[in-house]
């Protein structure tokens, strides 16, 4: 978990393998050295090689790698037209793939608790980081949320691997009644020391994660979504305010090569009315 990722590298490279999910959702698994060396929280730029009318690549988070084969996973939900093109790709179809971008989770310290907690799609970067978890000794647990069971696809897929899940949605129809902060602050109420928090999913979600451990101060990151166009920090249109201790006031930061993920306490907020 401490190694460094590898330098991004932009690459035709073909999709190895597809595996529906059930409606908009699928696992895709491509071959690409670069990305297959990424560190959990880091994500790539994809796009259909006969992209058609999609002029820019989309941003998915790195789920899985196998640096022994150079492939690595997302996790995809198709909500636009971007993320529809790279879900209508098909075993042996290439896609031009840049990667892996962006700075990932930072490990929690020895003997120092973890809570992941994932929102829909969101989840899928915990995927990879929970493995790394359990293979440094660490002890976590994922807290799984979604509006209803349809938003939870991946639960098969986090349960054969044996990560511990807690499972929540807003609807009831699968795990707990209600918000995923619910569990996540029974939990946070039963376990002794101050678990380290890491959240990733919508925006709603992480600033309450993040209101959590500002009251409880606990350590937390998340990982920011805003919309990326290159992935590179040229395009600036993933800018995002960060508050850094000792400046007088916020500034614009690229979440795509300082970010995605940021310490918590440093983010500022939107505020909607």
């Amino acid at each position: 978990m401490t190694s460094s990722p590898p330098s991004p590298a932009d690459r035709v490279c073909p999709l190895v393998k597809r595996e529906s999910l059930g409606g908009a959702y699928a696992l895709l698994t491509f071959e690409h050295a670069g990305v297959a060396g990424a560190s959990a929280g880091q994500f790539a730029m994809i796009q259909p090689e006969a992209q058609g009318d999609l002029l820019l690549r989309r941003p998915f988070s790195i789920m899985d790698t196998d640096p022994s084969t150079s492939r690595f996973t997302i996790f995809l939900k198709a909500v636009g037209p971007g993320s529809k093109a790279v879900f209508d790709l098909r075993e042996g179809d290439n896609a031009r793939v840049l990667g892996p971008l962006g700075r990932g989770f930072t490990a929690p310290a020895p003997g120092e608790r973890a809570f992941l907690v994932g929102g829909g799609y969101g989840v899928a970067p915990f995927a990879l980081f929970s493995r790394g978890l359990r293979e440094a000794g660490s002890a976590f647990h994922l807290f799984y949320g979604g509006r209803s069971a349809s938003e939870l696809p991946l639960v098969g897929e986090l349960e054969r691997r044996g990560i511990p899940l807690t499972l929540s949605t807003d609807d009831g129809t699968r795990g707990e009644r209600g918000r995923v902060t619910v569990p996540l602050m029974d939990a946070l109420s039963l376990v002794p020391g101050t678990p380290r928090l890491y959240a990733c999913g919508p925006e709603p979600m992480m600033r309450a994660v993040a209101e959590i451990s500002s009251e409880k101060r606990l350590a937390c990151e998340v990982s920011l979504d805003p919309w990326m166009g290159c992935g590179l920090g040229t395009c600036l249109g993933c800018v995002v305010k960060i508050q850094d201790e000792g400046e007088p006031r916020p500034k614009n930061r690229p979440a795509c090569t300082e970010g995605p993920v940021f310490d918590a306490r440093r983010v500022v907020w939107e505020k909607h009315s």
